[in-house]
């Protein structure tokens, strides 16, 4: 088989390369599960060198490793929560329940699979890209409509790599254009039934019949790599110590007596548990006294305690807290010596993280080319009536994506301050709305739709101090 030109010059200053016993090699550590100096090259390379690798060991990691797996699920609850909630804005208001009630009664139905909703699949997308790097979804079109698939990343080929007569190229499952736009996916199916997985030839997948999440880390990244890689070996080497920790305690649980002939003269019969005619023939017993031979002594074992490394364990907890970019007390637990400035300290901070991921990436890679195909699609099915559509696309696109709400970690204090940055003009009712997970818009029509079943009812609820203590 010839190789690309470009794979061929690659090879070959690999194999001209000149030996030393100084070398660096460039790469990922999680890729090999260990450390030294090392460098790094370009992300491009880097990444598709490490990525299927490292996606292996996260699975495994995420599955097995209870410290891992709850860093897992504490980056996907903050990131996605019950869901990540459009909110369209229209410059014409009676527009926006229109389009509205359209995505709600699609939401439903859209998983391809039937397994769950909207709001469901991007979590699970958003956990493929927390674990194995990456993330797809195909866009299918039915007789029921539109519908999304979840991809698993292995699927897209990564062995797919050569140049194109057009121009183009495909690098790693990724078909880019003469320009280096991508253009399609080459995705191998697989049978859900199948119990081993198996080879198929890859089906060419247009690039607008897929979206592909991942967070890049720099230019001529392809594909993604999992959010796991900084903390593979040490979580590895953490699962190690707890097993030393274990067979340590096991070893010092144990309580064993040794007899010994000090200089050659003891008499009498040796140590053989409660055997009849022993010297021992009672064992030992609380309160018990032993007279032992002439010439005889005993030796207790003491396993050395291994308490000290508790300390170790905590520090190697911090290392994959810092790796993963989460509190410690979110990876463990642990809230031991917290307090209400440093859980907010902490929480800030990652909730800055958070905002980062959501906005830079989820939403602008993976939301919103969802959100523009099923306005076009309903659309073109007639399920929204747009007949402007063609010449004002982007009213109809404008969206407002609405993250779950950020718990107050104390109500009292935040709410106060909340409404005095609002009285102060320091920030609006619709961002401090938003941070709490809801729609403005619907939060109004809600408050006016409770006014008035209030006032039909005679109830009075939510009257103001002023009011109430106004003289009749």
């Amino acid at each position: 088989m010839r190789l690309p030109s470009f794979l061929s010059r690659f090879t070959g200053r690999a194999q001209t390369r000149p030996a030393g016993r100084d070398l660096l090699q460039r790469r990922f550590d999680a890729t090999s599960g260990q450390r030294g100096h090392q460098s790094f090259g370009s992300y491009g390379p880097e990444t598709l060198a490490g990525s299927a690798i490292i996606a292996r060991k996260a699975r495994y990691a995420a599955e097995n490793n209870p410290w891992i797996a709850n860093g897992v699920a504490t980056w996907q609850t903050a990131l996605v929560g019950a869901g990540i909630v459009p909110t369209p804005q229209h410059p014409n208001r009676d527009a926006r329940p229109v389009v509205q009630s359209a995505f709600n009664r699609w939401s439903i139905v859209c998983d391809l699979d039937g397994l769950t909703d909207f709001h469901g699949l991007i979590a699970s997308a958003v956990r493929s890209m927390i674990v194995s790097g990456e993330a797809f979804l195909q866009f299918v079109t039915t007789e029921s409509g539109l519908s999304l698939r979840l991809i698993a990343p292995e699927q897209v080929d990564i062995a797919q790599t050569g140049e194109l007569s057009s121009g183009g190229r495909i690098v790693a499952g990724v078909e880019f254009d003469a320009e280096g736009r991508r253009v399609a996916y080459w995705v191998r199916p697989v049978d859900p039934a199948a119990i081993f997985e198996g080879y198929a030839p890859p089906v060419r997948v247009p690039a607008a019949d897929m979206v592909h999440l991942f967070r890049p880390l720099g230019p001529g990244q392809v594909r993604g790599i999992s959010w796991l890689a900084p903390v593979l070996i040490r979580a590895g080497e953490l699962d190690q110590l707890d097993d030393a920790l274990l067979v340590a305690a096991k070893v010092a649980a144990m309580f064993a007596g040794f007899l010994v002939d000090q200089n050659g003269t003891g008499t009498g019969l040796p140590f053989e548990g409660i055997t009849a005619g022993s010297i021992m023939e009672s064992g030992l017993e609380p309160g018990t006294l032993k007279v032992l031979p002439g010439g005889f002594d005993i030796k207790f074992s003491g396993p050395q305690n291994a308490q000290q490394t508790v300390d170790f364990a905590k520090l190697q907890l911090r290392g994959i807290a810092a790796g993963l970019g989460v509190p410690e007390y979110l990876l463990t637990g642990d809230l031991t010596g917290a307090n209400y400035s440093s859980l907010r300290a902490g929480l800030l901070e990652f909730r800055r993280r958070v905002d980062a991921v959501q906005f830079q990436t989820i939403v602008p890679q993976i939301l919103r080319p969802i959100w523009q195909r099923f306005v076009t699609t309903a659309v073109l099915a007639g399920e929204i009536d747009a007949p402007d559509f063609e010449a004002s696309a982007d009213d109809w696109f404008a969206c407002e994506w609405i993250p779950p709400a950020q718990e107050w970690i104390d109500p009292e204090k935040d709410a106060k301050a909340t409404a005095e940055m609002i009285s102060a003009g320091l920030t609006s009712r619709r961002r401090a709305v938003a941070a709490q997970g809801y729609s403005v818009d619907e939060l109004d029509a809600e408050i006016v739709s409770d006014r008035e079943r209030e006032k039909s009812l005679g109830l009075s609820f939510g009257e103001t101090k002023e009011a109430a203590s106004a003289p009749a």
